[in-house]
């Protein structure tokens, strides 16, 4: 399969996800998973929209209304009820494409990784001389096993078949079929209103669009990827876990090829969204969320977890750090082990080592948190903000009850809880007294032991 010029026709997309997903065994909808941190859904629906559809329906069924807050109004929902088979659940979309003219790809909402290119191809070839009713994708895993096949000559489908119908000379044929197509807005619906229930299961099933048109002797056609994999279906909790293995190979691969250094990379998990920069080292068993953006040049030590955050060139973070949307770290910031930054921006140069938390903050150039340090942002109602200035050091286990403010070039001494600003270049030392009784101790020990003997006597 080759790269095709962008279509000119208007283009609308049918994706199903009406199905109940009963092997997932989850309250979450099917589509809904997550791979790489995105439903898969929406996976599928990104690559569509590289065709920039001018509508696009999704067809639902079980957990409607799942769908209908994760969608958000980017798509059109067809309620299929009851469930009477794939082109049963096709005809559900004829009232939202009502006076649409053009183009429809017909796709599956648990086949989340079907290429834009492949899309493109299906509908070009649409548009070829021979001007086909229907366009197939079809597949060649490597190994058949009960999927329908597509027989075809040139590439002009002669029989679409069920496995369990097909003869050994028919199952010998490689070419799968996926179930995704494209066929005309003027062709569909008519086509889909001759498509009868009589099989074993009394249901309306979409490959019986090709057979009717191939009957009435027009051309149908398909279109063979060079990726089985893309057209994978996801029925299981097992299923999406290969999905999610496939994707994160592929992207680790994306990473080093585009100058990432991963040091262990089958133990690096990304999000869908992850950038990396040029010359980042990653090391062993780091996981990014979604959201995170990671400039050239920065070093991420193992074990760390981040969402939400932005690195700029030469920051160091790790081992053992978390970062949690928000975080934003300037040039050459240091974050170190157990180290945890929310909603915080630590300016060039700063530097929180070991064991601190810093949440809801603002932490100046250069400035130095010391181990134990925390920002407490937190009320139980609402969140408060701490500002620490240039140049600061904070001592170690130092508790900064925002609101605050802590000047520049300001030190708040080791064990300091600070609830009042405190002034450029001041020290803060909020400790009590300390009190010093010689011989206490001793006499202490004295008086425990000879108690302890009594009470064994």
């Amino acid at each position: 399969m080759t790269d095709q010029t962008p279509q000119t026709s208007p283009l609308a997309t049918i994706v199903l996800a009406a199905g109940k997903g009963t092997r997932m065994k989850s309250d979450l909808h099917k589509v809904l998973h997550p791979i790489a941190g995105r439903p898969m859904v929406k996976h599928l629906m990104a690559s569509a929209a590289e065709l920039s559809p001018e509508r696009q329906v999704v067809v639902a069924g079980h957990g409607r209304e799942q769908l209908e807050k994760a969608l958000g109004g980017s798509a059109m929902i067809a309620v299929q009820d009851p469930q009477l088979g794939t082109a049963h659940a096709v005809q559900q979309a004829e009232g939202a494409l009502a006076g649409f003219e053009g183009d429809v790809l017909i796709l599956y909402g648990d086949v989340p990784f079907v290429r834009a290119q492949t899309m493109q191809a299906m509908i070009a070839r649409l548009h070829e001389d021979d001007a086909p009713a229907a366009v197939v994708l079809g597949f060649e895993p490597a190994d058949a096993l009960q999927y329908g096949r597509v027989i075809a000559e040139a590439g002009r489908i002669v029989k679409m078949v069920e496995h369990k119908d097909a003869s050994e000379a028919e199952r010998a044929c490689r070419v799968c079929n996926s179930g995704l197509m494209a066929v005309r807005s003027a062709d569909l619906f008519g086509l889909l209103a001759r498509v009868g229930n009589d099989n074993a299961q009394g249901e309306y099933y979409l490959p019986d669009v090709v057979n009717i048109a191939i009957a009435d002797g027009r051309t149908c056609a398909v279109v063979v990827t060079d990726d089985a994999d893309e057209v994978a279906g996801i029925n299981s909790r097992a299923e999406l876990a290969e999905a999610e293995g496939r994707w994160q190979r592929r992207r680790r691969a994306q990473a080093m090829g585009d100058g990432a250094t991963l040091i262990a990379p089958e133990t690096v998990w990304f999000s869908w969204d992850t950038v990396l920069g040029r010359d980042v080292t990653v090391e062993p068993n780091v996981f990014f969320g979604p959201g995170v953006t990671v400039a050239d040049g920065v070093t991420i030590h193992a074990f760390c977890h981040l969402e939400g955050a932005t690195l700029s060139p030469g920051v160091h973070i790790g081992p053992y750090a978390r970062l949690r949307p928000g975080a934003k770290l300037e040039e050459d910031v240091k974050v170190g082990n157990f180290v945890e930054v929310k909603n915080t921006v630590m300016h060039r140069g700063a530097k929180a080592s070991h064991l601190t938390y810093l949440g809801d903050a603002e932490v100046g150039a250069e400035a130095n948190i010391g181990a134990g340090t925390i920002t407490c942002n937190y009320d139980g109602y609402f969140k408060y903000k701490t500002t620490i200035g240039e140049r600061a050091f904070i001592g170690s286990n130092s508790a900064l009850i925002a609101p605050v403010k802590i000047g520049a070039d300001a030190i708040v001494a080791a064990g300091s809880a600070v609830s009042r600003d405190v002034a450029d270049g001041e020290l803060r030392m909020v400790r009590a007294e300390q009190l010093v009784k010689p011989g206490w101790a001793d006499r202490f020990h004295d008086a425990m032991k000879k108690k302890k003997a009594e009470k064994r006597g």
